[in-house]
């Protein structure tokens, strides 16, 4: 069996990292005006009648897969999705962004290629890109590294938290355009050591496309579904960007709430040919999005006026459903298989 952990990725000893990382730092929160949100996708300042969101976050692996390509005019996009789509989890509306770029050796075609993505990102979240920071480390970065910090604003009446998730509401998913920007190092050790594939050849399963083409597809940024949907009349009761993690992602919404996943769309072909690899089930849902990118949380009696909504941007399904449950898990039922996270 082929595991995260084998790949490189060890998310148990990630998430005691990150413990021991913010519980250093938990008593700073005391120095200014915060809204507690522990365990969020985003940070919320208190600001008067409104609320600024903060996210950070980068691109991660998906860069060694842009090196192989040669091909750099994506990896930006992602940087903007990875957190646009985490500060709309608190129903903010994503305004600015700065980027840290840190690279071995200077190389302006490669940044010029980079900030095609960045601009491209931003023209679909409809953020600007106030500035940023341009560092050369060539004993610590091998090529480069890229990474974002945003800001969004809400008024504080229409946070959105998870509090009001109650049993009975609705999941509704929003399709993802296949990995993007989380569990390459797994997709990686699957797709090229594993079942050998260059990055050049074409998928298997879909030969209208390379392995290295599926593997860079940019993360959708769902700012505008989202929005327009924020700004309707329709309640909603959380918001959750499936990342790393996978379908994990939702237990961070309400913690007295279990999740049911009983209706997925059909499994993208980069899914498949990565878990044929010998992947089992439970580690591919535990790592990746399986085809669902964001999700919407909110009562039955929404389910009509949402789907309308957020398919005009997306294909968009009603995957399950949130029930009562301080166990706090998240149930798939998926192909015949029962999972537990």
């Amino acid at each position: 069996m082929v595991t995260y952990s084998e790949a490189g990725v060890d998310i148990s000893l990630e998430e005691k990292t990150v413990k021991a990382l913010t519980g250093e730092l938990s008593e700073t929160l005391e120095y200014r005006n915060i809204i507690q949100n522990k365990g969020h996708f985003a940070a919320l300042v208190d600001f008067g009648s409104q609320a600024i969101a903060m996210s950070t976050d980068g691109v991660g692996s998906k860069i060694l897969i842009a090196n192989l390509m040669n091909k750099f005019d994506t990896v930006g996009i992602d940087c903007i999705a990875m957190v646009v789509n985490d500060i709309l989890c608190v129903g903010a509306e994503p305004i600015a962004m700065v980027d840290y770029l840190a690279v071995e050796e200077p190389n302006p075609e490669i940044a010029s290629e980079i900030g095609k993505g960045l601009k491209t990102g931003c023209k679909q979240a409809k953020i600007a890109m106030i500035g940023g920071e341009t560092a050369s480390l060539p004993k610590i970065i091998k090529d480069f590294d890229l990474a974002g910090t945003g800001i969004g604003t809400v008024d504080k009446d229409k946070i959105i938290t998870g509090s009001e998730i109650k049993d009975g509401d609705i999941i509704i998913g929003i399709e993802s355009s296949g990995v993007h920007s989380n569990g390459l190092s797994l997709a990686r050790k699957a797709l090229l050591d594993i079942a050998k594939y260059d990055i050049k050849d074409n998928l298997p399963s879909d030969e209208s496309i390379t392995v290295g083409e599926a593997l860079l597809e940019p993360t959708i940024i769902y700012v505008e579904p989202i929005m327009e949907l924020l700004n309707s009349e329709i309640e909603v009761h959380g918001l959750g960007h499936i990342t790393g993690g996978g379908f994990s992602n939702l237990k961070r919404l309400n913690k007295d709430m279990s999740y049911y996943i009983t209706d997925l769309p059909e499994t993208l072909p980069v899914f498949k040919e990565i878990q044929a690899t010998g992947i089992e089930s439970k580690e591919m849902y535990h790592v990746f999005n399986m085809g669902i990118g964001f999700c919407v949380i909110l009562d039955k009696k929404y389910k009509d006026q949402t789907l309308e909504i957020l398919n005009k941007y997306h294909n968009t399904h009603v995957i399950g459903e949130v029930k009562e449950n301080s166990d706090n898990k998240v149930f798939i039922t998926a192909r015949g298989e029962n999972i537990e996270l």
